[in-house]
């Protein structure tokens, strides 16, 4: 189950909660396309419990796009990491 709760607090933070997965990446892809583009967007990880391949690859292409990732733990960075390698 995922779950996105939208911060507006002069930049706009979309908090993701659950599990990140292929089949819903698409819901979270079209929240970022509806952002204005002249505003600060960031994704707050904290309460995200699981992603597979297909969601590191969209994290990635986020960070790529100036998306900021708050609270993104370790592990998902270091995957970040590694698939950016393999993509090379």
């Amino acid at each position: 189950m995922l779950k996105i709760q939208r911060i507006a607090n002069g930049d706009v933070v979309l908090l993701v909660i659950g599990h990140l997965r292929a089949d819903n990446v698409g819901v979270l892809s079209s929240l970022l396309a509806e952002q204005p583009p002249d505003q600060a967007v960031a994704l707050d990880l904290k309460d995200l419990v699981q992603v597979d391949r297909q969601a590191i690859g969209f994290l990635r292409e986020c960070t790529t796009k100036g998306i900021a990732l708050r609270n993104c733990p370790g592990y998902i960075r270091i995957w970040i990491a590694s698939t950016a390698r393999d993509s090379q």
